[in-house]
């Protein structure tokens, strides 16, 4: 059975060392036969604000633009979208993350100017078939925060091991039952 920590903890209060709650668990006859962190595959995209947005030099589609990521100073970023434009807040993949389909972000030069990260797309973070464009956020999406802990993205994925005699724990209202009387 699968449990997410983040939904058991509306019910009760998960442990945060999250090796000695399966240890713990371990102990009474539920096994944890994997531990599977949802969200890292976003490790590295933030949410990003575009301060200006050019055409760029050499290309009739693609513009340079500067993006506030939260760091000390905005970075430069090539992106060839339709619907880029100065004042929207983006997702912002920094250099060194590592997209969905092992796509490792670098810094490059896009037909002569430096791009220092990637704004994306619904399909580049593999959260739809929308390639049309860059995924725009809302104005209010917090500046430089991680886009998966602001969408909720992030969660510890227990796979555990119930056995024939604990039907009771075959439930989230169950198990969290369980935790809170054991654990």
């Amino acid at each position: 059975m699968k449990v997410s920590l983040k939904w058991l903890s509306d019910y009760v209060e998960v442990p945060q060392d999250i090796k000695e709650f399966c240890d713990r668990l371990d102990l009474t006859g539920t096994g944890v036969e994997g531990v599977e962190r949802i969200g890292d595959a976003f490790n590295g995209v933030v949410v990003g604000h575009v301060l200006t947005c050019v055409d760029h030099p050499d290309s009739d589609h693609m513009h340079v633009t500067t993006v506030d990521v939260g760091a000390e100073e905005p970075v430069q970023i090539v992106c060839g979208a339709p619907n880029i434009a100065a004042g929207i807040k983006v997702p912002v993949a920094t250099i060194g993350a590592v997209l969905p389909g092992d796509f490792k972000i670098k810094k490059s030069k896009l037909r002569g100017v430096e791009s220092c990260g990637m704004i994306c797309s619904e399909r580049e973070l593999n959260l739809g078939s929308d390639h049309d464009g860059i995924m725009e956020l809302p104005d209010d999406a917090p500046l430089g925060e991680s886009f998966a802990a602001w969408r909720g993205l992030s969660d510890t994925v227990l796979d555990l091991e119930i056995t024939p005699n604990r039907p009771d724990c075959l439930s989230m209202k169950g198990f969290a039952r369980e935790v809170g009387d054991r654990v």
